[in-house]
């Protein structure tokens, strides 16, 4: 497993459907498959704007395509709500 840190940036307005998908059966079960959920921590920021998330992946081909629109289930959601994001790999120092 690999720490990383997913940073996204949202549509305004989207915050909640967003975290609506994230929560709901689909959205944890394809999240299953990239990480290990009980490592996972997540913060968002004032405006509601950007979403950050530090992950245990076990599974980085399904975190690219669960972010890139390659994955069928979190597409139509992610092309809804979502205007960019990036991915950093973390070490520890």
């Amino acid at each position: 497993m690999r720490d990383m840190l997913v940073v996204a940036k949202l549509r305004e307005g989207k915050f909640e459907k967003f975290m609506s998908f994230m929560k709901s059966e689909e959205g944890m079960s394809e999240r299953r498959k990239i990480a290990d959920l009980t490592k996972t921590i997540g913060t968002v920021s004032p405006d509601k704007s950007a979403v950050m998330f530090k992950i245990a992946v076990h599974n980085e081909g399904a975190l690219n395509s669960f972010l890139d629109g390659s994955n069928p289930v979190s597409k139509p959601i992610f092309d809804d709500v979502m205007v960019s994001y990036e991915i950093f790999e973390l070490n520890k120092v």
